[in-house]
Parts: C-alpha cells; structure tokens; sequence
C-alpha cells in the first residue's frame, strides 16, 4: 500500500525536476575559450543576426539565443590566432552574440543576415552575400585605407566624408593610421559609424 504523503512527496520532486529541465532548456547555449588580445579572429557565420562586441576579459564567447534549433559552434584557438564557426543555423529568430577581445583582427565571413560589429580596435575584413551590417570604427583617423562595396544597396561612410546609394556602389577613403578596414556587401546596406 503506497501510504499518501509519499505520493506527494513524488508529484512535488516530478515538478521540480520538470522545472529544472525547463529552465536548463531556456538557457542560451555558450561556448567560450581564453584568447590573446591583438590576436586574429576568422569567422565563417552561417545564415541569422549576428552582434560582435568587446569581452570585458581576454576570451571568445559565443552565445547562441532564440530559434537555435540544430546550431551549432566550433571554436579554435591557439597562440595568437582562432576561429569562430557557426554552423547549421536555422533560417529563423536566429541569433547569436560573439565578445572578442577588446583588440583583435576580424575576418568575418556571413552567408546571409544582419551583422552588428561593436568598437574593436584592429584591422577589419568583412563579407556578407545579403542583410544590412553596420560598424563601429572608432577613431577614423586610426585607419591607413578604406575599402567598401555593395552591389545592391547603401553605404553610409560619413565618419570617413562619404555616402553612396544604388548599385554596384564602391566607397574608398585613404589616411595616416594603421588599421585597415575592407567591407563587401551583396544586397543590404552598410554603416560605417564613429562609436
């Protein structure tokens, strides 16, 4: 005979056991390595909205959240290099937030999506087949050369003096710094921004 506090007991450890596995569910999932500052950074990203900003530490974090559906991340890093692979995303309310160090070189590869870059200080090389990306550059004058492209759509450059709009628009700028800076765009429109 199952005496009735012990059925209690069991419905109130089924419920909290159900809770746990909901809330381990609704947690985004975050893959992370320690990585140098000034290092390189190459990202092949796959289809979804992609924000990249500074780390308050020396470590690549990449946390996938909304529709993650079968995503997934590779990441490498050694001595002064890494890369960032996002992988199997789903073509919908995919999202995912990558901190790199303050200082690095970023190579980024999108296949298609939105593209937020936040204020990294280093050279730059962005490509993106489709979707609007937008780039925080800093200090323009911390920039050797500008070189930016889009085949259907806007180039907003006017912290370097400059905007263009229509097809097959090419936007470049020149100065004394070191850094620089190369973005190509299929079909979307491109901000250059101070901060």
């Amino acid at each position: 005979m199952v005496k009735p506090g012990s059925c209690i007991a069991a419905l109130l450890a089924a419920g909290l056991c159900g809770s746990a596995f909901l809330q381990a569910q609704n947690k985004p999932n975050v893959t992370e390595k320690p990585f140098v500052s000034s290092g390189r950074i190459e990202m092949q990203l796959e289809g979804g909205d992609y924000s990249i900003a500074a780390s308050a530490d020396n470590r690549i974090r990449v946390t996938l959240s909304g529709n993650t559906g079968n995503a997934r991340v590779d990441l490498t890093a050694a001595g002064s290099r890494a890369t960032v692979a996002v992988k199997d995303t789903p073509h919908n309310n995919f999202h995912a937030t990558l901190e790199v160090p303050k200082a690095a070189d970023l190579v980024i590869r999108l296949t298609g999506g939105n593209l937020v870059i936040g204020a990294i200080t280093g050279n730059k090389d962005v490509e993106s087949t489709a979707g609007n990306t937008e780039i925080a550059v800093g200090d323009a004058s911390e920039y050797s050369s500008v070189d930016a492209s889009v085949k259907a759509g806007d180039i907003d450059a006017r912290v370097f003096g400059g905007s263009k709009s229509g097809l097959f628009q090419h936007f470049t700028w020149t100065g004394r710094g070191k850094y620089t800076l190369r973005a190509s765009l299929g079909a979307g429109n491109l901000v250059l921004r101070g901060k």
